[in-house]
């Protein structure tokens, strides 16, 4: 069963996630630390966990989801997996983060990319993949069918949804995956997204003025 523990970063306040069954092995997922001590913060809840993470996955490569990518590398030797769409994404984040008093330290690339469809596993446990672009031009969601979860990144919000007006966004694009692609699963399923509290796909489709 997996467990997930969230952690809010950045000045972008950057929802960052780490997952973890009963192995131990965990997921760390859009690590957007910025600040030592938010670094600090991260370490910790891994160490006191007896945690071994295992894998780097990005949703997408704004810089806010990948601040933390160096960091995690440094540590952990893992390197991002993402959909190789995104490697644009990342590739441009050093010529504009300094244009907006941003530091960043250079994510490593990935030597793994993933596919529109199919799994990620690590313990007992296994992630589906949902290809949702819209905001960006190749955003993964992570399903965890069984528990009902989703980490859903930048693309629904609780009342509201992803922004499309950034490189490679697609509004109609993502309204379209957003009903063809996330309002299919269960009204139960719960939704953790990049930024802001979570929600359900239930609550979304009755009430999200963006898709009303």
């Amino acid at each position: 069963m997996i467990t997930i523990q969230q952690f809010t970063f950045n000045p972008y306040r950057e929802n960052t996630y780490v997952l973890y069954d009963e192995t131990g092995e965990c997921v760390i997922i859009d690590p957007g630390m910025y600040e030592a001590e938010e670094q600090n913060t991260l370490v910790k809840f891994i160490k006191e966990g007896n945690l071994k993470p295992v894998l780097l996955l990005n949703t997408h490569c704004h810089i806010d989801h990948v601040f933390g990518n160096k960091f995690v590398y440094d540590n952990w030797s893992l390197k991002p997996q993402f959909h190789k769409g995104e490697l644009n994404v990342l590739q441009s984040v050093p010529g504009y983060a300094p244009q907006m008093g941003l530091r960043y330290e250079l994510s490593p690339e990935p030597e793994i990319f993933l596919e529109e469809t199919g799994r990620v596993t690590f313990g007992n446990s296994e992630l589906e993949l949902i290809f949702a672009p819209g905001h960006s031009p190749a955003h993964l969601c992570f399903y965890i069918k069984e528990q009902g979860l989703l980490i859903g990144g930048d693309v629904l919000f609780y009342n509201s949804i992803g922004r499309t007006d950034l490189p490679g966004g697609n509004h109609i694009q993502l309204l379209n995956n957003i009903r063809e692609k996330l309002f299919v699963l269960p009204d139960a399923v719960e939704v953790f997204p990049g930024h802001g509290p979570s929600t359900t796909i239930g609550y979304e489709k009755q009430n999200n003025p963006f898709l009303n």
